[in-house]
């Protein structure tokens, strides 16, 4: 029979990326020469509907100022595709290219790059771009050309332009199929219909069941029993008889259960006990602790341009950085991490854990702690307009040993933050709130002072604290609380039992000290 496991490429891999157009097979040939022969006689705007549809409706997404991804399933069709469109394009200033499985990922990685430089782009690519490349900041618009049989791929395929990070205020998916084709019919009304039912049910998509084989027999049974029965390809209707439905029922009865399966799940996992009013604070605590996407941006700005290496704009909101510029030592701690090459930055994505910013950041305490002309220095005097007494700022690290006992077993565990504390003036301390220390951390320098003068008002910190150690201790039991009250709060969310103490391991470490003096002494 017709449909063996040549006609899809064959994997056992439902969601295969495996481009390659389908070998030929020997048997019912002249069905196929006839095939083939009405095939190369459509081929062109003369004779494909479908293609004129397709660069009709790309041509009016260019003019709405969008950058469509055109997704095929075989090489050829998107070579094809490709073909046609820079014809149709070439008196005009778009960019066009076709992005298959014919390349390796790197250069797949390098032709999407190239695009995104130019101001009006269309990629034509199969399914090797619907996993793993993230298309999301070059690309606002998904067209399916060919119609994937398993819902999955179409998600994967929206999924990599419409995601986090999508500076777009509106994404466009598109499906192109034809009235009576009868494979599209069958994809589209027996199971994409299906499928988008059970999502509007559940919110979620309920995965197709594996099982290529059958699919592919039904979808070649589409086609030539449609044939059979209506030789002009004329009716509106698409029913695709007894035949198929009985083919398919072992297929519906497993997605049929997979639906309950899915259904069950939610009932388990719904989470009502989670109320958005009490975890809010919880992560608004976190955000303060770890640092926010703007604490991260300004990290990574400032670090990279005391390194000798500042951000460069690029698209959008993205920024690249040449870590060619950088010092031996980082450079070479990049390339362990595949990062020796030029890098672009969202930072709508680059979170506090990743290794561009632990990179930055080690190197930089590192030095620090170093103390030979550091490019982060623990202790500096300056001039600024942002005070109008002498205030003093101290970064420390604070360390809490955890203790709990649960089922008769002692466990111990260490954690550590950092804190900044200001203090204005030194005969009647005021000490400030921890939001004004922290915009303090952000002031500008209006002035110069001498080395020798820089050096006193240090002294003059370091005595002042430690004639507040009690300060330091009690601010220390105070964070201690705090930790407890949010530790036993969330287990207790979590219904975990147990006892739980926290102890502050003094004395505090003073990581850094910084005088604040005014414009105007």
């Amino acid at each position: 029979y017709l449909a063996d496991s040549r006609l899809y490429d064959g994997g056992d891999d439902d969601l295969q990326s495996n481009d390659q157009e389908p070998s030929a097979c020997l048997q019912e040939a002249g069905r196929l020469e006839e095939l083939i022969a009405t095939a190369t006689r459509l081929k062109g705007k003369s004779g494909d509907p479908k293609l004129v549809a397709l660069i009709q409706h790309v041509d009016d997404l260019i003019k709405e100022g969008f950058h469509p991804v055109i997704f095929c399933r075989y090489v050829a069709t998107a070579h094809y595709v490709a073909e046609h469109l820079k014809k149709h394009f070439s008196s005009k200033a778009v960019t066009i290219d076709a992005v298959t499985g014919e390349y390796t990922s790197e250069e797949r990685k390098q032709r999407v790059e190239a695009l995104a430089e130019e101001p009006a782009r269309i990629l034509v690519a199969t399914d090797c771009l619907s996993e793993g490349v993230n298309l999301q900041h070059v690309f606002t618009a998904v067209i399916h050309y060919d119609l994937a049989w398993n819902p999955t791929r179409h998600e994967q395929r929206e999924g990599r332009v419409d995601r986090f990070g999508q500076p777009a205020e509106q994404v466009r998916c598109t499906m192109l199929y034809g009235q009576d084709n009868p494979v599209d019919g069958f994809v589209l009304h027996v199971i994409l219909r299906k499928a988008d039912a059970i999502r509007q049910e559940l919110g979620v998509l309920v995965p197709m069941p594996e099982d290529a084989q059958r699919i592919n027999q039904a979808l070649v049974k589409a086609a030539l029993m449609k044939r059979d029965r209506s030789p002009k390809f004329q009716q509106a209707v698409l029913d695709f008889g007894d035949e198929l439905e009985n083919d398919l029922k072992p297929l519906q009865a497993q997605w049929h259960d997979a639906l309950e399966k899915a259904k069950a799940n939610r009932t388990v996992f719904a989470q009502r006990r989670i109320k958005p009013e009490e975890v809010l604070p919880e992560w608004q605590k976190q955000q303060t602790s770890l640092g926010s996407e703007a604490d991260v941006q300004r990290f990574v700005q400032n670090a990279c341009a005391r390194l000798n290496a500042p951000l460069e704009p690029s698209r959008g909101n993205s920024f690249r950085l040449l870590p060619q510029h950088l010092p031996q030592v980082l450079r070479l701690r990049f390339a362990d991490e595949g990062m020796e090459k030029e890098q672009r930055i969202d930072f709508s994505q680059l979170h506090r854990s990743h290794p561009l910013v632990s990179l930055l950041a080690e190197h930089l305490l590192e030095e620090a702690l170093l103390g030979d002309n550091p490019v982060a220095a623990r202790a500096a005097v300056t001039v600024t307009t942002e005070v109008d007494a002498v205030t003093t700022l101290y970064v420390l690290r604070l360390r809490h040993q955890l203790s709990y006992q649960k089922r008769g077993q002692s466990h111990h565990l260490m954690a550590e933050e950092t804190v900044t504390i200001a203090v204005r003036g030194r005969v009647q301390p005021e000490w400030l709130t921890d939001e004004v220390a922290s915009q303090l951390l952000l002031c500008q320098p209006s002035g110069n002072l001498n080395t020798a003068f820089m050096q006193s008002e240090i002294t003059k910190a370091l005595e002042f604290l430690q004639q507040n150690s009690r300060y330091l201790e009690s601010l220390a039991h105070q964070r201690a609380e705090i930790l407890l009250a949010d530790h036993r709060r969330v287990r207790e969310a979590a219904r975990d039992i147990g006892q739980y103490a926290v102890v502050p391991c003094l004395p505090i470490d003073v990581m850094g000290v910084y005088v604040l003096l005014p414009d105007e002494l």
